[in-house]
């Protein structure tokens, strides 16, 4: 049986803190999704705080259930979401993707260690 998604309760905007609730996970990775996900860009207040929309919540929560229920990478979860992943897949090739991502990360380690 699937796990029902969260409810968003009906305000116009939502701290990080209240955002961390709702969606289940710490800040720190909702923070971290802000910078993987281009989609994912919450407004900031003139003190610099972050503030969320219930578009932002559902995005979370989608992103979340991308990750955590369905196994799919940060990539596959990106192309998923930019509209690139058939609806249908199940989360084939993430062996690939994962291939991908630690090249990726191997290249970058390997630039810093010259660098």
């Amino acid at each position: 049986m699937a796990k029902k998604r969260a409810e968003i309760p009906d305000k116009i905007f939502f701290s990080i803190g209240e955002v961390s609730k709702i969606a289940g996970v710490k800040a720190h990775v909702i923070r971290y999704w802000e910078t993987e996900f281009p989609t994912l860009k919450p407004q900031k207040r003139s003190d610099g705080r972050r503030v969320y929309r219930s578009q932002d919540v559902d995005l979370i929560l989608r992103i979340k259930d991308l990750l955590y229920r369905e196994k799919f990478t940060i990539a596959g979860a990106r192309r998923r979401l930019a509209g690139r992943g058939r609806t249908d897949e199940a989360p084939a090739g993430v062996l690939d993707d994962v291939k991908r991502e630690l090249a990726e990360l191997a290249d970058e380690l390997e630039e810093g260690l010259n660098g």
